[in-house]
């Protein structure tokens, strides 16, 4: 399911987001970041955050698991807390692995989010970045990106995404990239504190 919001610069596409760290051509070290947010968010109210839940096993749990303890560390950092459930903020990854493979792609990667999809105040947000994507769609090989939702009012209130190749073959150093790929992505989120 696709929901759009029309501003006048163009499209604001809005929902879930995509995560998806992984292709399989060569490795590269640029990354590719985009962001937005709604700028009439006060970000210092948030002080938590949950994740939301998986609806299936990710296909790549390692990478999986790196990402996500990165981005746990980087969230810190700028004041937000961990909790398991009812966080301020739901943190929403999505999307797919193995895009770019040459074979068939995998089953997309989407978090299961209770209640109706959020909502996005188009005419507040800013960013190259644009609103947040599709729910569960196929999105293009090596990218993470996150949505941000504001619990109490169910409005995304920040979304992001970073490209990054990675070379299956070269774990290590893909897991080193994927590192570095989150650090600059959230790198661009408000600080709450």
């Amino acid at each position: 399911m696709v929901r759009a919001a029309h501003t006048s610069g163009g499209h604001v596409k809005s929902t879930l987001l995509l995560i998806a760290l992984l292709s399989f051509p060569a490795a590269s070290s640029a990354q590719k970041v985009k962001v937005g947010h709604d700028r009439a968010t006060d970000f210092s109210n948030f002080k938590t955050y949950s994740w939301a839940e998986p609806s299936m096993p990710p296909t790549r749990p390692v990478l999986f698991e790196a990402v996500t303890a990165r981005v746990e560390v980087e969230l810190q950092k700028r004041g937000l807390t961990k909790v398991s459930k009812d966080g301020d903020l739901t943190v929403m990854p999505a999307g797919g692995v193995d895009f770019g493979f040459g074979g068939q792609a995998s089953t997309p990667y989407s978090p299961t989010y209770g209640g109706s999809p959020p909502a996005l105040n188009a005419s507040m947000w800013t960013g190259s970045g644009g609103g947040p994507s599709t729910v569960g769609a196929y999105v293009s090989e090596g990218t993470l990106a996150l949505t941000f939702v504001d619990r109490a009012t169910n409005k995304i209130v920040w979304s992001g995404s970073v490209k990054q190749k990675l070379d299956i073959e070269k774990k290590n150093e893909s897991l080193a990239l994927a590192d570095k790929a989150v650090i600059k992505l959230l790198n661009k989120f408000p600080s709450t504190k």
